[in-house]
């Protein structure tokens, strides 16, 4: 019995020592396992964490993480770098992002941890005038938009002065608010505020204006004749000098960057009324003419020689004349002589001569175009010419 109760106490004990064995070969083995682990600082998205492993490399690290890396994401060191206690890692893990330029859009994967940074990926270079949204020193963040205007050179013409700009905006409305032009209610634009702006364009904004512009004008007085039988034929006599009239005009005037393009009469009034000029011409025949007339013939009278000619009538200042005559007479400084302007192959120059309608008048002027039976007759006034007109009439040669 002794015996049996010995033999059980040793099966026991042996039991009992190879449980303990296997708990501390155990014990020892996780003890081993543990104190061999790595440390490694891993900075995850800016945060850091420490960790034990047993990764050979970084890459056997992030899949004992279970985490998938992307061509794009931010490892340092290395995926391939072989891992050391202590070791430092950073993890930036890649943001999808739209760059949208010149109204195309790309959706890319980046680690960049700044706008700036992702355009200066892309090669995106900017110049002082271009637009960026949101600003280049913003934070990226997972499906952010960035808006990238390309800024392009053209020319602002405004009212007439013109300057080089650059400008990101899409239509001509954009590009005035953007370059602060305020278009008034008359003002014109070209091209029209919604056309699209291009590069090189010519933008411009003609400014338009509405004045009243009152205009005096005379009016000319007429030379109105009336015959008297009480002054000798071929004398006359001024009853009234006659009066230039007043009118007044009102124009609306359209003004484009301060010229002139058109005038509209809006309303015209009468100040003050022309009186006429009244010359009395005389008929009075005198007796002794009248009886050499009847001795004579038709055409002569006192020596003298009657022809037809035709007749035109002109002034001292009309367009390319001098003022004076072929004989040197001053027309200008003698308004009231009575001259002719003739064919010096027909009448000589310096002869007297008596004119139908006009009076006595000396031949001292000369007309490229006063060839044969042609006369012109001189008057101090534009009115008085145009009353005489073109006309056919008969003059005495006295000399």
């Amino acid at each position: 019995m002794k015996n049996l109760l010995s033999k059980s106490l040793s099966k026991k004990k042996l039991a009992i020592f190879s449980a303990s064995l296997i708990v501390f070969a155990a014990a020892f083995g996780f003890i081993l396992y543990e104190t061999t682990k790595k440390t490694v600082a891993l900075t995850l998205d800016g945060q850091e964490k420490v960790i034990k492993t047993h990764a050979t490399t970084i890459q056997d690290i992030f899949d004992d993480l279970n985490i998938s890396l992307r061509s794009e994401d931010y490892v340092f060191p290395s995926v391939n770098t072989q891992v050391k206690d202590n070791l430092e890692i950073v993890y930036e893990p890649a943001k999808q992002v739209q760059v949208v330029k010149d109204n195309e859009k790309k959706t890319i994967w980046t680690a960049a941890k700044t706008v700036e940074e992702v355009l200066k990926e892309q090669n995106i270079a900017l110049n002082e005038h271009d637009k960026v949204q949101p600003k280049p020193e913003e934070k990226v963040k997972s499906n952010m938009e960035i808006q990238v205007e390309k800024a392009f050179s053209l020319t602002l013409n405004n009212g007439g002065k013109e300057k080089q700009v650059w400008s990101t905006s899409t239509t001509v409305a954009d590009f005035l608010s953007q370059q602060g032009v305020t278009i008034n209610e008359l003002d014109r634009v070209e091209p029209k505020l919604e056309e699209t702006v291009k590069a090189n364009d010519v933008i411009k904004v003609i400014r338009v204006e509405k004045v009243t512009d009152v205009v005096e004008e005379p009016i000319n007085f007429a030379v109105v004749t009336k015959k008297d039988n009480s002054l000798e034929k071929g004398k006359e006599k001024v009853i009234n000098t006659g009066k230039q009239g007043l009118l007044t005009k009102q124009y609306e005037v359209v003004l484009e960057n301060g010229k002139e393009t058109s005038r509209k009469l809006i309303s015209e009034k009468k100040v003050r009324e022309k009186q006429d000029k009244v010359v009395a011409v005389g008929t009075k025949v005198a007796a002794a003419t009248q009886v050499v007339s009847r001795g004579t013939s038709n055409n002569t009278q006192r020596g003298g020689k009657e022809i037809y000619v035709s007749s035109t009538a002109y002034t001292a200042n009309c367009s390319g004349c001098s003022g004076k005559t072929a004989t040197g007479l001053d027309l200008r400084a003698n308004p009231g002589a009575k001259v002719i302007a003739v064919d010096p192959s027909i009448i000589p120059l310096g002869t007297k001569v008596y004119v139908e309608g006009y009076g006595y008048a000396v031949a001292a002027d000369t007309g490229g175009a006063i060839k044969g039976n042609k006369i012109d007759v001189f008057f101090s006034s534009k009115s008085e010419a145009y009353k005489w007109g073109r006309r056919t009439v008969k003059i005495k040669v006295l000399n």
